[in-house]
Order: structure tokens, then C-alpha cells, then sequence
């Protein structure tokens, strides 16, 4: 893995191949100092700036509240920083660009988010009817549509499913289906807020087997969690949130080894000793951090 595969740094984030509407950067994503505040609501997020290059598994920590999950929501084009920008594969991200039918249709083609809660995209009325909605909207051949649903049905061990209500469904159950709704489309940037929050221990081998197999495939899979017991497998970078900024960027290992660190991020209580991840990972390349504050 590229030792810069991951940076948290304010300049130069954007490389000199990314030209009028090219989006076949080496960056999945370069962000820089933006800022996003809830109404009248203190600042979400505040002068972040980073970047990811494609293939790169993220992770994203910080506590309850930290700006995690508002940081993916505009990574996904569904809320824009009020300052500050936001570059996909070369290009610029913002509420007019997406209003572009031509750049909507590549950007929603190559980018999914998986939300914490399942329920906000599960509405079709089957587990195959949910599954089959994104290639019906992009009007697939029917035998290509069933041939890859079952291929999503078999990949999640969820064909039994295939003719219940989504609404039915356990809470595994149900993040398996939203996983496979998604994935039928191949996207190229996976985004995930909490993946395993709220489930049974089977469901959460499930989902982090299933990132630890399509993370080796090149895609670019970014996910937030407070979960320390899993981030070894589910990410080679990390991004640490406090109250909105971005305090460390680095390696799971370095950033599982820094108490400190962890205390500042209301990750972990500051009296927590944190096992020593080093004889597990013992691979460094760091990257550029800011000063934490």
C-alpha cells in the first residue's frame, strides 16, 4: 500500500492530472478545509482537509457526535460543506454538479453508501424486488438483472430471503440486503456509516469477512465506526474525529497504540490501556498528521 494513501494535509491534495471533466484520478477523494454546520447548531465539521487514493481501505473514528457520519453524507453528495471543497475522482462534488444529469448518473454508478440504519433504504416490497432496483433503474437486460441477483442472494447467504419483506427481517438480516443492493452495481467507493453497530456477533463476522474480501479487490471502501476491536481489519488508514476536526490521520497500528490519542477522541476512557497492535501490525507507514490539538 502506498505510504500516502492517506493524507491529512491542506495543499497540494489535487494532482496535476485532474483536468476539465476527467474522473480517472489516483484520488478517490481529496478534501479541503471545508466546514458544516446543522442550522443554528455549532460547526459538524470544521476546516477538515485530507484525501484517499483509490483502492484504499479508511477507516473513520471518533465518538457519538464527532462529525463522522455527516462527513459521509457529503462524501455521498447528500449534504455539501457550506465552505470549503470536496473533489471525487478529479472532479468537482457539489449540489449543482450533481444537478447534471450526465455526472449524477456516473457519480451514483460509481459511489454507494450503506447507512447505519437499514430502514432508511430498504421500501421495495421483497428481498429480490430490493436487490434488483438499482439495475431496473439503469435498465439491464432481465437476464443479466436475475443473474446477478442470485449472485448477490448466494454472496450473502440470504437467498432464503428472497421472497420476505424487507421490514421483516432481523437487523443482520436486513444490513445484508441493503449490502447487496448496493454491491449488484459494482460502485468503485463504498460507503459504509457503522456497518456492525446493533448487530448480533454472527452479523458483524459477516459484514467485516465480507469487507476484509472486497477490500482485495482495488475498490476504495470508507467506513466510520467507535468500534477499536475491528478497525485492524477493516481499514490500513484511519482518520480521527474530535468535535468536528480531524486530529490524526495514520496507520490502525499507530493510532491504536496512542492512548492519548484515543482519550483526546473520547474513543476510549484515558484511564483504558489499549493492547499493544504493533505484534499484530507491525507495518508503519506513516503518513502526514496534524498537530493534535
Amino acid at each position: 500500500m502506498n505510504e500516502n494513501a492517506v493524507t491529512a494535509t491542506t495543499t497540494d491534495l489535487i494532482g496535476n492530472n485532474v483536468t476539465g471533466n476527467d474522473i480517472t484520478g489516483e484520488m478517490a477523494y481529496a478534501v479541503e478545509k471545508i466546514s458544516y454546520r446543522y442550522n443554528s447548531e455549532g460547526a459538524a465539521l470544521s476546516d477538515v482537509s485530507f484525501s484517499i487514493a483509490r483502492g484504499t481501505r479508511v477507516a473513520i473514528l471518533g465518538a457519538n457526535g464527532s462529525g463522522k457520519s455527516t462527513l459521509l453524507r457529503i462524501l455521498d453528495g447528500l449534504y455539501f460543506p457550506e465552505r470549503g471543497s470536496v473533489r471525487v475522482f478529479g472532479e468537482v462534488l457539489t449540489e449543482e454538479r450533481l444537478q447534471d444529469d450526465d455526472f449524477a448518473f456516473r457519480f451514483r454508478q460509481r459511489v454507494a453508501f450503506v447507512f447505519q440504519n437499514p430502514d432508511v433504504q430498504l421500501f421495495n416490497p421483497t428481498v429480490f424486488d430490493e436487490i434488483a432496483f438499482g439495475p431496473l433503474q439503469l435498465r439491464w437486460p432481465k437476464a443479466q438483472i436475475q443473474q446477478r441477483v442470485e449472485e448477490m442472494l448466494q454472496m450473502f447467504e440470504i437467498g432464503h430471503l428472497r421472497q420476505r419483506a424487507p421490514h421483516r427481517l432481523s437487523g443482520g438480516e436486513k444490513k445484508r440486503v441493503a449490502l447487496a443492493s448496493v454491491l449488484i452495481l459494482n460502485p468503485e467507493v463504498l460507503l459504509l456509516d457503522e456497518p456492525t453497530a446493533a448487530l448480533d456477533p454472527k452479523s458483524q463476522r459477516t459484514v467485516l469477512d465480507f469487507l476484509a474480501a472486497w477490500g482485495g479487490t482495488g475498490k476504495t471502501i470508507i467506513t466510520t465506526t467507535h468500534d477499536l476491536d475491528t478497525v485492524m481489519e477493516i481499514a490500513e488508514q484511519c482518520l480521527v474525529f474530535e468535535n468536528g476536526k480531524l486530529i490524526a490521520a495514520d496507520t490502525p497500528a499507530a493510532i491504536l497504540n496512542n492512548n492519548d490519542l484515543l482519550a483526546c477522541a473520547n474513543i476510549v476512557h484515558a484511564h483504558r490501556q489499549v493492547s499493544d497492535y504493533n505484534e499484530i501490525h507491525s507495518e508503519s507507514n506513516a503518513i502526514a498528521t496534524p498537530n493534535p490539538r
